[in-house]
């Protein structure tokens, strides 16, 4: 009995699907082939002893170790007066009071950082690319950056409360 043959427009979909699965998963590839990234050196470095010493737990678990508030518990997000927000962890300013606004999101959200304040890298842990917000100065994990914010920069810096402070004009 001679094998059944796949008729070509089920073959050619198969084939379709598969380079469409292969040609997805090249840019993950990409990223997480090659070399391991050189750690950066920040200004600003302790031990993780010290670190824990200075900082909050809540503080310690956002900063040093990416984590997240739940949405709307951060005293930051009532706070309206004139004045910086700074790193909780050295003091770096990073957010002017006047570029802070009401996302809705149930974090305190910023549509322009101060000149020197932050940096930002893509990371690919969550299986899709995310623009991890940290601050300049000790490398310390704030947030993510989001192209769905107010004119005059359409940003939303979504921030954790707890890795910053206020500092009153």
């Amino acid at each position: 009995m001679p094998a059944q043959s796949i008729p070509s427009p089920i073959l050619a979909r198969r084939r379709f699907l598969a380079l469409l699965g292969a040609s997805a998963a090249l840019p993950v590839a990409t990223a997480c082939s090659g070399k391991p990234a050189q750690a950066k050196v920040f200004p600003v470095t302790y031990s993780e002893a010290e670190w824990r010493r200075r900082l909050t737990p809540a503080q310690f678990t956002i900063l040093r170790q990416k984590g997240t508030e739940r949405p709307g518990t951060s005293a930051l997000l009532g706070e309206h007066r004139r004045g910086t927000f700074v790193c909780a962890a050295d003091g770096n300013p990073l957010y002017a009071s006047t570029a802070k606004y009401e996302s809705g999101t149930g974090w305190p959200s910023f549509f322009r950082p101060l000149p020197g304040g932050i940096e930002t890298s893509i990371y690919f842990e969550v299986g899709y690319p995310r623009t991890e917000v940290h601050c300049k100065q000790c490398g310390g994990h704030l947030g993510h950056v989001f192209d769905d914010g107010p004119m005059p920069t359409g940003k939303r810096y979504c921030m954790n409360g707890d890795a910053m402070l206020f500092r009153p004009a």
